[in-house]
């Protein structure tokens, strides 16, 4: 059984239809990339799948339950957990109480003991309010307030834009410890390299169409799709 599952998704912003007819799904312990070049409509599918925008038809169940009509506080509550390319963490406050924030709606929190194992840096850096910390640290606390949710899926978008090498390093490694650690993840990223080699399946989206759908080592056997949907990305 699929853990999430969208069928003849159309979303539109305002006039402008931007996804057609999308089918996507996701099985509980994957890792799957969504791939295409900017502008394709893959923030707009994981806003369409967690709540933020809603689609003018066709279905999304999450855990068989029907979420294409809910507002994202209620998805998140479910366990499905989005991680926006903007990050979002409140700078005025610091690196515990932006996790204290996300905990406070959770019904069972994640010790935060578990978090700062799995980010020291953000353990060194508990104290520093949010406007303090790199861009690298930023997103640590953007997917560490998503893990303290204890979700059972989180969609990252973007996770690795304009990170340093090593830092992209570390976040990979983070992203590789929560698929072991069997969490289900959706990655949209302009690195494809770095994405297809955490996803064991993948999409590709084209002007709101989704025109490639199997594992990462068959997109990767096909270089005349790469090129024609991914070009200097690939």
């Amino acid at each position: 059984m699929n853990l999430l599952e969208a069928q003849g998704v159309n979303t539109y912003y305002g006039d402008s239809h931007i996804l057609f007819d999308v089918d996507f799904h996701v099985k509980e312990h994957e890792v799957v990339a969504l791939l295409g070049r900017n502008g394709a409509g893959k923030s707009t599918l994981l806003k369409t799948l967690a709540g933020a925008l809603t689609p003018a038809s066709g279905t999304i169940t999450f855990a068989g339950q029907p979420i294409h009509q809910l507002p994202t506080h209620q998805t998140a509550r479910l366990g499905l957990q989005l991680v926006p390319e903007e990050r979002r963490v409140i700078g005025g406050i610091t690196v515990h109480e932006n996790l204290q924030l996300a905990a406070m709606t959770a019904e069972k929190p994640l010790d935060y003991s578990e978090i700062y194992r799995t980010f020291p840096r953000l353990d060194e850096r508990r104290t520093n309010k949010g406007r303090e910390l790199s861009g690298g640290e930023q997103q640590m606390v953007a997917i560490a307030r998503a893990m303290i949710r204890d979700a059972r899926l989180i969609l990252l978008d973007e996770p690795f834009e304009g990170l340093a090498p090593l830092i992209v390093r570390d976040i990979m490694n983070v992203c590789q410890q929560l698929a072991e650690q069997g969490r289900t993840i959706v990655i949209v990223e302009q690195n494809v390299a770095a994405a297809l080699s955490m996803a064991s399946r993948c999409y590709l989206l084209n002007t709101g169409h989704m025109v490639f759908s199997g594992t990462s080592e068959e997109l990767l056997q096909k270089p005349e799709i790469m090129n024609r949907y991914l070009g200097a990305a690939a």
